[in-house]
């Protein structure tokens, strides 16, 4: 009864009162606002065991002449006293109730319902058909603590799919997890059709090889890599996530992290300092020297770009569309006549100041067109646009800067919650980068800095885990460094009662994940297990980059 990932703020039992058993006979009654809950529940609970959910006859029905036997009634419905995203499930007298203070709610309070039916609930197909499905009497409160739960998932260094990413939305969902963060565009790639330059998928979306492992490696994968998402694509997983309230954050870098682009259309580039035209798709990793040059006709271009993405991804499921603005090397704009022209021209002192020019353009830009900007921590460098929103991922200090001049904040920062670091300090460890992150680890992990003032704290609308692809070729790779460390994460973002990360009950957390493993096996994810990589999970001979010791807490 008390397995459940993420905790809620509270379950109790309900005594003295009977509970409620789930079979072909139970009724579903959807008030208006559940639909989307009402859907997603006759799909997975309906596939997983068989169950037809019939809606409940209208109260005002006439009696039947032999009505059938009376089943389990699950009602959902809104109460609007229980706040954004709450829900309140109570399990008692033949029925199951969720009320939720928003769609939003009702939806999380049918994740948890879920979770009480068992492993068996994660399956597509009955595995035990005509069992019982029987819940004791109890009652879960339950509501978030941050508004922005997210996972960045990187699809630019290697591709994935589009059902992978619609995979990705269920476990996000399973996990009370409300934003997807794509990283659709980097050096590596380029993945969003834009109808307006088509090159920049005919070109941009592949390259001729791959380095594998860390960028010091001298192993090379020659299979061609690429791909992209059409149009329709990026509609239906728009769509998806909608129906499970989870908002998608479309990222396209600039104005470094754009060599794909450049390659596609080389005259993005600063041409008046190295030949583009013989730029193509990067094959390696690291930081890339070169960068879009600062002029109105790169201006027009992006403006183009960004016009596709607002049409593909509506304001209502992407409020917020993220610019990059991170690791762009200066070292073209100082040799280019054109930027330093630029510079003098625009009275913006140095190359520092013409980035932050590139963003405060597109923060009005977007600001004009209903949508919020949010880039990573480097575009405080030369001052934070107005309206801007932080991704701090270097650690905490460009977070505690921004939070403090008023800006809000998602604390990302790569020394706790960057999945592609290694999770065991052990020999076996696929691809080993970064520092160990253990699942502790994670568990402890606190986005709220102390010594930040309420003033300021409030300013950090939440946290995300990020999912780099360097490394990662292929779904099982993500799996592996994504899970079980995403459930730890979700508790931290989740769970409005966790206590500080030194008295977290990780034993506790240990105990549930018994039962969440299980979850897994169902959904079919391939996590690390607590003792370690299975054989087929290990990657011999491919170089990583461990570092050694704790992460700095910077």
């Amino acid at each position: 009864m008390r397995d459940l990932v993420p905790a809620p703020a509270s379950h109790a039992p309900v005594p003295g009162r009977p509970g409620a058993v789930l079979d072909t006979r139970t009724v579903l009654s959807a008030a208006p606002g559940t639909e989307t809950t009402e859907r997603w529940l006759r799909t997975a609970l309906g596939s997983a065991f068989a169950l037809p959910l019939r809606p409940a006859p209208p109260a005002d029905a006439p009696p039947a002449d032999a009505p059938p036997a009376r089943g389990t009634a699950v009602r959902l419905r809104l109460d609007g006293a229980l706040g954004p995203e709450a829900y309140r499930l109570t399990v008692a007298d033949g029925a199951v109730d969720i009320a939720g203070g928003d769609p939003a709610g009702a939806f999380w309070g049918a994740q948890t319902l879920r979770q009480l039916l068992g492993p068996d609930a994660y399956r597509r197909a009955p595995v035990r058909p005509g069992a019982p499905l029987a819940l004791a009497a109890q009652r879960i409160e339950d509501r978030p603590r941050f508004a922005w739960r997210g996972l960045l998932l990187d699809v630019a260094r290697h591709f994935l799919p589009k059902d992978d990413v619609l995979r990705q939305l269920d476990l996000l969902a399973a996990h009370k997890l409300n934003v997807l963060h794509l990283h659709l565009t980097d050096d590596q790639g380029w993945r969003l059709e834009i109808r307006r330059y088509p090159r920049l998928t005919e070109v941009g979306a592949w390259r001729p090889r791959t380095k594998r492992g860390h960028r010091a490696s001298p192993l090379w994968d020659d299979t061609p890599h690429g791909g992209h998402y059409t149009r329709d694509d990026v509609r239906e997983i728009v769509a998806y996530a909608a129906e499970r309230h989870i908002r998608i954050v479309p990222e396209i870098d600039i104005p470094g992290h754009s060599q794909a682009a450049i390659a596609a259309y080389p005259e993005l580039g600063n041409t008046d300092v190295v030949d583009t035209a013989a730029l193509g798709v990067w094959d390696t990793w690291g930081v890339n020297p070169n960068v879009l040059a600062p002029t109105e006709a790169v201006l027009r271009f992006y403006e183009g770009v960004l016009d596709e993405v607002l049409d593909l991804f509506p304001a209502a499921t992407s409020p917020f569309v993220h610019i990059g603005g991170d690791e762009c090397p200066k070292d073209q704009w100082r040799a280019s006549a054109t930027a330093q022209a630029r510079i003098r021209e625009l009275g913006v002192g140095d190359e520092d100041g013409l980035q932050a020019w590139f963003v405060r353009h597109f923060d009005r830009w977007l600001a004009d067109r209903g949508r919020r900007l949010i880039g990573w921590d480097e575009i405080l460098e030369g001052g934070l646009a107005p309206g801007a929103a932080v991704s701090s991922w270097r650690g905490y200090a460009g977070g505690v800067t921004a939070a403090e001049a008023g800006h809000d904040v998602v604390m990302c920062p790569e020394q706790h919650v960057y999945l592609d670091h290694r999770q065991d300090g052990g020999p076996d460890e696929p691809v080993p980068l970064g520092y160990v992150r253990t699942l502790e680890d994670v568990y402890r992990f606190e986005p709220v800095p102390p010594g930040l003032s309420a003033e300021a704290a409030a300013h950090v609308i939440g946290a995300q885990a990020n999912v780099w692809t360097e490394v990662l070729d292929n779904r099982s790779r993500v799996d592996y460094q994504t899970f079980p460390r995403l459930a730890a994460f979700a508790e931290v973002a989740w769970s409005a009662t966790l206590p500080a990360p030194a008295a977290r009950d990780f034993d506790d957390f240990t105990r549930r994940m018994g039962a969440h493993y299980r979850r897994l096996d169902a959904l079919g994810v391939d996590y690390r297990p607590p003792t370690g990589p299975l054989p087929w999970q290990r990657r011999p001979g491919i170089v990583g980059r461990p570092l050694e010791g704790p992460p700095p807490n910077v």
